[in-house]
C-alpha cells in the first residue's frame, strides 16, 4: 500500500470511494484533527447556504440571526450520526469504534461540503437560466457523498453491501430516537430553569416588602 501523509489520505478516499477506506483501515491514516475540521467546515457550509445564498435564488426572511439552528444542522446531526451509528454497530457485531466512524463519516462529507460551497459561489454569478448547472454540482456532490458514506460504513464494520445498508437504516431510527429525547431533556431543563427563576423573583420581590 501507498504511504501517505494524513492530508493525502483525505484525497486518496475521496478520489477511490470503494478501495480508499479499506486501505485507510489497514494503514491507520486517519486523523481526528482533519476530521474535526472537517465538521468545522461542514458548520460554515451550512452557515454560507442559509446565509449567503445568491438573493435571486434564496432568500433568507429572519430578522434575528441565531448561531444554534445551524449548529444543529451540522455538527449536532453529525455527532448524532456518530453515537447512533456505534450504538448500533454493537447489535450487528461491527468492528468499527467511535473514532473510527468519526473519522470515516467526516471524510465522506467532503464532496458534499464542497459541492455546498461551490453552489453558494456560483449562485452570485451565474442568472437563474444558468441554475441547472447549480442542481448537477449539488446532485453529483451529495450522490458522491452517500457513496462514500455507504462504502465507509461497509469497510469500518467489514460487512457485507445488504448488511450495511441495514445498519444505515437503523442508525437513521436511533438518531430520531437521541434527538428525541435530547429535545425532552432541554424541554425539561428549560421548565426547571424558569420554575427556578418564578421563584426567585417571587422571593426578592418578598424580601424587598
Amino acid at each position: 500500500m501507498m504511504d501517505l501523509t494524513k492530508g493525502q489520505w483525505v484525497k486518496h478516499v475521496v478520489t477511490h470511494p470503494f478501495e480508499g477506506f479499506e486501505d485507510l483501515r489497514w494503514k491507520k491514516g486517519g486523523s481526528m484533527k482533519i476530521s474535526w475540521f472537517i465538521v468545522f467546515l461542514l458548520f460554515f457550509s451550512v452557515l454560507a447556504y442559509n446565509r449567503m445564498y445568491g438573493f435571486q435564488y434564496y432568500s433568507s426572511y429572519d430578522k434575528i440571526f441565531n448561531l444554534v439552528p445551524y449548529i444543529f444542522q451540522s455538527i449536532i446531526i453529525f455527532l448524532t450520526w456518530v453515537v447512533a451509528n456505534w450504538s448500533m454497530c454493537t447489535l450487528f457485531d461491527g468492528e468499527g469504534t467511535m473514532k473510527n466512524i468519526f473519522i470515516n463519516t467526516a471524510y465522506a462529507l467532503v464532496p458534499y461540503i464542497v459541492g455546498s460551497l461551490l453552489c453558494t459561489f456560483l449562485s452570485h454569478s451565474l442568472i437563474q437560466d444558468e441554475y441547472i448547472f447549480i442542481q448537477t454540482i449539488s446532485i453529483i456532490t451529495e450522490c458522491w457523498t452517500v457513496i462514500l458514506l455507504i462504502s465507509g460504513q461497509k469497510a469500518v464494520h467489514q460487512f457485507t453491501f445488504g448488511k450495511t445498508l441495514a445498519l444505515i437504516a437503523l442508525t437513521i431510527v436511533a438518531m430520531v430516537a437521541i434527538l428525541f429525547l435530547l429535545v425532552l431533556v432541554l424541554t425539561l431543563f428549560q421548565q426547571i430553569a424558569i420554575f427556578i427563576m418564578s421563584i426567585y423573583t417571587e422571593l426578592s420581590y418578598r424580601i424587598r416588602v
